[in-house]
């Protein structure tokens, strides 16, 4: 193929990743409203995953303090292999069935949390035997996984099964799987921060005010809701520290 075919190619087969989403809306929707009530209760959410599904799991985690405003303890990303394997394979790590439910114990889970695995062949060891155990102690159990009727799915109480079908480079879950577990990643955290109240209209207005541009992007928030010039919601925003507690003293 030329590089235009290879590409062109890539993005024919990118454009299914949605319309496979869509089909398992359901089973995400489920999910999301077992979380928010768990949520509310103080429940948390425990991604675990290997390799690819593994870093993907960590990075929709390690969005939400930012995003959203919640601590990193609320949504928890874990990888088989530890922290190292975020950035380095870890040679056989993901072939240990018991490892994740001792990385799941360090952080004393209860029956108030969710545990999504997410395995794209849904036969990865290190995941199947974290929501085995994890099911057995009484936790409600998920996974987002695009092998249909796998081991993984038949093993959890939600299974969310995306089919986005063979892969340009075979075998590759980085391609369509990976990309189509980010999307409903992005759902299952997004809808649940929403249902928890943690957005307003579709503002984020609990975000950590790190930066420069996120401070700006508050004031600007601020603005519009309560119709002040930009000094007004800058000096509102330095006195109450985030976009929603100055909206709610002033209005």
């Amino acid at each position: 193929m030329s590089t235009d075919d290879i590409l062109l190619n890539m993005n024919n087969e990118d454009q299914k990743v949605a319309l496979a989403v869509r089909e398992v809306v359901p089973a995400i929707s489920k999910l999301v409203d077992e979380l928010a009530i768990r949520f509310v209760d103080g429940g948390r959410l425990f991604y675990i995953g290997a390799g690819t599904s593994g870093r993907l799991g960590i990075l929709d985690a390690s969005e939400i303090p930012p995003t959203f405003g919640l601590p990193h303890e609320r949504v928890i990303g874990l990888i088989a292999g530890g922290d190292t394997a975020i950035r380095k394979a870890v040679e056989f790590a993901e072939d240990d069935t018991k490892q994740a439910w001792i990385d799941l114990k360090e952080h004393r889970i209860t029956a108030k949390d969710v545990v999504v695995g997410i395995a794209a062949s849904g036969t990865t060891p290190y995941v199947i035997g974290g929501v085995k155990d994890a099911r057995a102690n009484g936790i409600l159990t998920a996974c987002i996984t695009n092998n249909p009727g796998s081991p993984l799915a038949t093993s959890v109480d939600i299974p969310i099964e995306v089919n986005v079908g063979p892969e340009f480079v075979t075998g590759s879950t980085r391609m369509k799987s990976g990309t189509s577990q980010k999307l409903v990643l992005n759902m299952i955290s997004t809808a649940l921060m929403i249902k928890i109240g943690r957005v307003e209209g579709n503002k984020m207005v609990n975000m950590q005010l790190n930066n420069n541009k996120l401070v700006d992007r508050g004031a600007r928030f601020i603005m519009e809701e309560l119709h002040i010039d930009k000094d007004r919601a800058l000096a509102l925003l330095k006195k109450y520290g985030s976009v929603k507690a100055a909206i709610d003293a002033e209005k």
